[in-house]
Order: structure tokens, then sequence, then C-alpha cells
């Protein structure tokens, strides 16, 4: 593993000398480390003929092992080592970006805190925030057009159109929609038909996101989704400039201060990483 650990250093700083800084060696040190893992293979790994660092082919591709082995080795270290954490975390997500990303955050917080349960509750932004101000939930995610205090951005996206495969609805006037009572993108959508002067009406208000998506498949009204985030079975309306154009909703993030601080992080993180992707 140190060997492997000084090459991916070398990698990620550029060059011998700043990944010994890194890693708390000598240059000498980490030239011999890469020198063992040559001999070992028996290929060559660093082109020593350039001016900077520069990897052979065989070092491209050992590169990439060397990475996930190297993350591995640390995961297994920490899960093993680290205090054993119980306890509940309370998870707030708007019911529209649960998937793809938060099942996978679960998994992976599961992996690395097994004694951990987290109770995820999936409702609007408006109801999120009531709850985080209350202290029911310990963090929360939002889709907002603003930033509020105490929040960090983890992504903008598009809100755009979405509908049935090969649907028709979004040409018919007046324009059938389809909502929830206390959806965050309604006010934004109402107000941009209104100025884009295009007679609507309101063919489902539900709480109910299945009936939602069921009116919608049924291609009866259209509705609104983030970029990535909408129902598998319906699709972005290519409506050429026929419905307006709508704000970029940003996916902030309210985390508290308390108990189980490390795990709380860690969730911190893995939501970051995730829902900061795109």
């Amino acid at each position: 593993m140190a060997t492997l650990r000084s090459l991916v250093a070398v990698a990620d700083a550029g060059g011998v000398t700043r990944a010994a800084g890194f890693l708390h060696l000598t240059q000498s040190a980490v030239s011999m480390q890469l020198k063992r893992l040559e001999d070992l293979l028996d290929v060559q790994l660093l082109d020593r003929s350039a001016r900077t660092i520069a990897f052979t082919a065989s070092g491209d591709q050992l590169l990439g092992y060397a990475r996930r082995m190297v993350a591995m080795n640390d995961e297994i270290v920490a899960r093993l080592t680290a205090p054993e954490f119980a306890g509940t975390l309370r998870l707030g997500v708007p019911h529209d970006i649960v998937y793809p990303a938060i099942p996978q955050v679960l998994k992976q917080f599961n992996a690395v805190y097994p004694a951990i349960r987290i109770v995820l509750e999936s409702s609007n932004t408006h109801t999120l925030k009531e709850s985080f101000a209350k202290g029911a939930c310990d963090v929360i995610l939002t889709t907002e057009t603003t930033l509020g205090h105490g929040g960090k951005t983890l992504a903008c996206r598009p809100l755009h159109w979405i509908g049935a495969q090969g649907g028709a609805a979004w040409r018919q006037r007046p324009l059938s929609i389809s909502f929830g009572r206390l959806c965050t993108f309604r006010p934004l959508v109402v107000a941009a038909l209104d100025r884009a002067e295009i007679p609507w009406q309101m063919l489902l208000e539900t709480d109910n996101d299945s009936a939602i998506h069921a009116t919608v498949s049924a291609d009866l009204a259209v509705h609104t989704a983030i970029e990535g985030t909408q129902a598998q079975q319906l699709v972005r309306i290519d409506h050429g400039g026929a419905l307006p154009e709508l704000p970029a909703q940003l996916i902030n993030l309210y985390s508290a201060e308390g108990k189980l601080s490390e795990p709380l992080a860690h969730l911190v993180v893995l939501l970051s990483d995730r829902m900061g992707e795109r």
C-alpha cells in the first residue's frame, strides 16, 4: 500500500518533491517506492526523459487501480478502527429529487455507520424548512431560487417542462398543468405562463406524486422537473419556444450542529458529492 500511495501522491502533486511533502517522506524515499513498484512489476511507470512528471501507458493503467486500492484500504481501516456511533439522524429531502442520488447516499452511509439509523422525510421545501427550524430534521435538502441563511448551495440546475413520451398535451390551450398543492415550482410556473399570456388550467392539484405522474404520463397535463430528476416514464418536452423558459433551481443544503457530529459531517459530504455531480 505504501508504494501505491506514493504513486497516487506523485500523480496528484505533480512531482516527487511535492508528493514527498504530502507523505512526510524524503524525496529519495518516494523515488525508491516508485522504483520498487517498477522492479516488482517489471515495467517502466514514469517517463524520466521529460522535464516534468509524466506517466507511461503502464503507469497510467496502474494509477487507476492504485487509486481504488488506496481508497478501499482507507475505508476498511476507518470502518474497523473508528468509534462505534449509534443513534438516529433525520434527513429531509424534497420528494422530486430523492431519485437517483439519495438511495446511493443512504447505502454509502450505512456501509460506514451501520449502527446509525437514518430517518428519511420526503416532503416539499416549505415543510422541510419548517421541520428543520423546529429541530425535527438534522439535515435537509431544498429546491429554491435563492439561498437562505446558514445554507450551502450544492448545485444550480435548469427547471424543465416534462410530459408523456410522444405527448401533445403541451400544445393544447388552455394548457393543462398538474402540481402538488405546496410545490415550490407551482407559483414560478404560473407566473411564467401569465407573463407569456398563455392560458392555463390546473387539471390536478394533489399531495400525491403518483397521481401527478399518472396524469402526465397519460398525456392529460404537463408538469415540471429539475434536470435529471424526472420520473422514468416522463420526458423533457421539446417545445421549441412554445412554452416559457423557467428559472433555474438551486439545490441547497442546511445542516444542524449537535450530536453525532462526525456521522452528520460524513452524511453532508456524501450529499454534497452526489447532488453536486452535474
